[in-house]
C-alpha cells in the first residue's frame, strides 16, 4: 500500500496538507501516515523537568492528531497512523520516508504570508534534488471544494 506523508504542526496550512492527503489516499486506495516532529531544543532542561515536558508534548500531539483522524475515519474512511520522531525537522522526515518503504508522496502545506511557503518548505525544497519520492506543495488558502476537485 502506497502512503501519503503528511506533516503535523501547529501551521494552519497543515490543514489543508491532511485534506489533501486523506483525500488523495481515499480515492487511490492508499494509507495516511501523520508523521509530528518535537524539536530537540524543547527539553535542554533538568532531566526530570525534561521528561515531563517530552510527555506533555506529545499528550498535545496525540489530541492535536485525534482531530484529523476522527475526520479522516469518518469522511474519507482512511484510518491514517501517527508518527511521532524528536530532532530537526527535515532529518526527521528524511529519516523516516528512508525507513518506511511504503512512504510514497510527501505533502506539505504551504502557509499564505508574504514571508514564504514556510521553513519546513523552504528546507525541503533544498533536498528535493534527492528526494527518494515526490513531493506535493498544497496551498494553506486553497478552499475545500477545490481540494475535493483536484484529488
Amino acid at each position: 500500500m502506497r502512503k501519503f506523508l503528511v506533516i503535523l504542526d501547529d501551521s494552519r496550512e497543515c490543514l489543508n496538507a491532511m485534506r489533501f492527503a486523506a483525500m488523495r489516499a481515499a480515492k487511490s486506495g492508499g494509507g495516511v501516515a501523520v508523521l509530528s516532529i518535537i524539536p530537540p531544543d524543547e527539553f535542554n532542561h533538568w532531566i526530570g523537568v525534561g521528561e515531563v515536558m517530552r510527555a506533555e508534548a506529545r499528550e498535545r500531539i496525540e489530541v492535536h492528531f485525534e482531530v484529523f483522524a476522527k475526520w479522516m475515519r469518518d469522511k474519507q474512511n482512511v484510518d491514517p497512523e501517527l508518527i511521532i520522531r524528536e530532532g530537526v525537522a527535515i532529518t526527521e522526515i528524511l529519516a523516516h520516508i528512508e525507513e518506511d518503504p511504503e512512504v510514497g508522496l510527501l505533502v506539505l502545506g504551504a502557509a499564505t504570508d508574504k514571508k514564504g511557503p514556510g521553513p519546513l518548505i523552504t528546507a525541503t525544497i533544498k533536498q528535493a534534488g534527492t528526494l527518494p519520492i515526490p513531493m506535493t506543495i498544497v496551498p494553506g488558502d486553497m478552499s475545500k471544494e477545490r481540494l475535493e476537485a483536484i484529488t
